[in-house]
């Protein structure tokens, strides 16, 4: 069951991601992946600087910061 909730918080962060990074998005199916990988690099982040939020809303947001710093990665390397 974590795995589902995580899977379906990722798919959540993706979503919000790719409407904060107008323009910055790959269309919905990479942006969930994105949601995903984003919840791990916004773990990484986020543990570095010595944050940490808990229960699901605290899960959400790492994930969105993750993703959308993914995002903006990711959009460095997309042709115009």
């Amino acid at each position: 069951m974590d795995i589902l909730i995580a899977v379906l918080t990722g798919v959540l962060a993706g979503f919000l991601a790719g409407k904060i990074m107008r323009g910055g998005g790959f269309g919905f199916l990479i942006n969930l992946l994105v949601g995903i990988l984003g919840g791990i690099l916004g773990s990484q982040i986020l543990g570095w600087l010595g944050i940490q939020w808990g229960g699901w809303f605290g899960t959400l947001l790492t994930a969105v910061i993750g993703a959308v710093v993914l995002l903006w990665i990711l959009s460095l390397f997309k042709k115009k």
